[in-house]
């Protein structure tokens, strides 16, 4: 990943944010920074966050090593306690770490708001599970008599992406704290500022050592995978990302939760509902966050007797978007994190225009933002494009969606059924029966009926994808869980 290391003050606007490393409880400075840029104007710089070394990655592990015992015999009740006492330490700056959010993101101010409260909802949600962590199976005699219960892991590394960074890290990061582990974190490079200040606020409340934050290039951080006294990582990216991650936790054998990419369908079946509420919810379902989101729609099959009423719908839905900065109240689309992104959507959907098929590019660009050199796109569909086409086959994280009509339900299920991705899907039909049936056969890690994406994830069950989605589930009890490990004590029975 690319860094502006070393930035000399006099090159630049002096920063709003400067952010260290927190090891031990104690913010760490670093002798070089990298500048973080504001997505809506790229020659903005919002702040500078800390470069780590490796040798700061290795105390930011060994701090969490020494932290372990003392965490790990505090009863669960007491550490759900501390834990909620320390979530209490970020309210009163709720508003100005959302704000700091939308700077560096470029998301909507309103998802910034959303991500600070689902951080909030999700530790809380965690800590209700505590007395899971309690239950002890007894396995009874003769000859042997066995109790199993479960016991914390050591040191977790818990790596999040851009796009929804601290909700993500609520996925992960209480279910891990709460059930005995200390961890160290690794913020998103192009999104660190408002996670670092909201993990200081945090790590404030907790005893020394228990959380640590290190920032900084994959080189350089790379202690906190490798490292043999980390006992389990948890990643949320792409699936390429999360192949090394995986190749770098054999070597110590460490366990992994893997959330990786996405290529989420949506199947409209011929007595699918398309009134305004359920487009919406397609519309919400597939551009959140300019489409930015793993869990969101990113291909749509609709019966060919319904395609071109589907397609007319979101054509006029989509035509009210407004593109523009995130921080701007008339904005409802934000833009791309990055401008590689942006190029990616922007080459899937030449392709897909140099195929034959029609590309419909709708809403309104803020006029501010066509000169800003911001990384904006505007909503697009991709009508009957071939099958075979990146922005059918590839998950293009922008907002840009495929409509393919179909003939037969049994094909569609087939072929998704059988892709190299299995993270989430959605069945919509006006019968609750009938769409309940195709939703059990389709094999990714979560079906909605009739919506889809974040705003209908149900943080009580387990989260996470089949095939190279990803490796293992967060959240509930199952998420809980995996942050432990059964322990067996068994003696002779007469």
């Amino acid at each position: 990943m690319s860094q502006d290391v070393g930035t000399r003050p006099e090159e630049q606007p002096t920063p709003t944010v400067r952010t260290g490393l927190l090891i031990d409880g104690k913010t760490v400075e670093t002798d070089d920074h990298t500048a973080v840029r504001d997505p809506a104007a790229p020659d903005r710089i919002v702040g500078y966050a800390a470069a780590a070394t490796q040798e700061q990655a290795r105390a930011a592990v060994a701090a969490a090593d020494a932290a372990f015992p003392g965490w790990a015999a505090t009863p669960a009740r007491r550490r759900a306690e501390i834990i909620a006492q320390a979530l209490t330490l970020l309210e009163d700056s709720t508003a100005e770490r959302a704000a700091l959010m939308t700077r560096e993101n470029g998301k909507i101010s309103f998802e910034s708001q959303v991500e600070m409260a689902v951080f909030a909802g999700r530790t809380r949600g965690a800590l209700d599970l505590v007395d899971t962590l309690d239950q002890v199976r007894h396995l009874d005699g003769p000859p042997l008599a066995s109790r199993i219960h479960r016991l914390p892991m050591g040191v977790v590394t818990i790596i999040v992406p851009f796009n929804w960074p601290i909700a993500i890290l609520g996925a992960s990061l209480p279910h891990a704290l709460l059930a005995g582990n200390t961890a160290v974190v690794k913020p998103p490079p192009t999104v660190p500022l408002a996670m670092v200040r909201t993990l200081e606020l945090f790590a404030a409340g907790l005893p020394a050592g228990v959380l640590n934050v290190v920032t900084g290039s994959n080189d350089a951080v790379a202690p906190i995978l490798t490292d043999p006294r980390v006992r389990k990582i948890v990643f949320t990216g792409s699936t390429a990302a999360g192949k090394h991650i995986m190749t770098a936790a054999a070597q110590n054998l460490a366990p992994v939760t893997l959330e990786l990419g996405g290529n989420d369908p949506a199947i409209f079946l011929d007595d699918a509902q398309l009134d305004d509420e359920h487009i919406g919810r397609l519309v919400q379902g597939t551009f959140l966050t300019s489409g930015q989101v793993c869990m969101a729609v990113k291909r749509v099959y609709v019966h060919r007797s319904r395609y071109d009423e589907l397609v007319g719908k979101l054509t006029t839905a989509l035509g009210s978007q407004q593109v523009g900065p995130g921080s701007d109240p008339a904005s409802t689309m934000g833009p791309l994190n990055s401008a590689a992104q942006r190029d990616t959507v922007t080459a899937m959907l030449a392709e897909a225009a140099d195929a034959g098929a029609e590309v419909r590019e709708l809403g309104t660009l803020d006029p501010g933002a066509a000169t800003s050199g911001g990384h904006f796109l505007r909503p697009a569909l991709v009508l009957n494009p071939d099958p075979g086409l990146q922005i059918v086959t590839e998950e293009q994280f922008g907002p840009a969606l495929p409509i393919l009509p179909f003939d037969d339900v049994e094909t569609v299920l087939d072929h998704v059924n059988n892709d190299w991705s299995g993270l989430c899907s959605s069945v919509w039909s006006g019968d609750p029966a009938r769409a309940a049936a195709l939703a059990e056969r389709l094999r990714t890690g979560t079906t909605w009926i009739n919506h889809a994406n974040a705003v209908v994830c149900d943080d009580r069950a387990p989260f996470g994808g089949f095939r190279q989605s990803g490796i293992g589930r967060e959240m509930g009890p199952d998420g809980l869980l995996t942050f432990t490990e059964a322990h067996t004590i068994t003696v002779p029975a007469g």
